[in-house]
């Protein structure tokens, strides 16, 4: 039991050093004197390829994009879902099948809402 502890252990270990690894590379590199640091007015101003924007820089997006990706978020995280109870279905038994019929039914309901509300519709 506490060797499956130690990995989790050893991983996040591994992670924090490989974190505070990537953020003193950098730091490291320019006090050597390895990556060049010469800011200029040029390099430090705006663009956007490579030219001066004109007019309004700021765009607002339309409403229905961020729906798309609310609904996808939703699909993305019930396949999540899905997946391992798929492997395990033998071992899970009715009782699994029936909370994963709830699950389903769940998702189910939100969709004809969106469905309902005419929010996959594209005006």
């Amino acid at each position: 039991m506490l060797a499956n502890y130690g990995y989790i252990g050893l991983f996040l270990i591994a992670a924090l050093l490989f974190t505070l690894l990537m953020v003193t590379i950098p730091i490291a590199l320019r006090f050597l004197r390895i990556v060049p640091d010469k800011p200029n007015p040029i390099k430090n101003s705006i663009f956007e390829c490579g030219m001066e924007t004109i007019g309004k820089t700021w765009v607002r997006f339309n409403i229905h994009y961020y729906y798309y990706a609310l609904i996808f978020l939703a699909l993305d995280v019930l396949v999540v879902f899905l997946y391992p109870w798929a492997v395990n279905l033998r071992e899970l038994g009715g009782s699994g099948f029936i909370i994963i019929l709830v699950l389903m039914a769940i998702v189910l309901v939100g969709f004809s809402y969106a469905w309902k509300k005419r929010v996959l519709e594209w005006k």
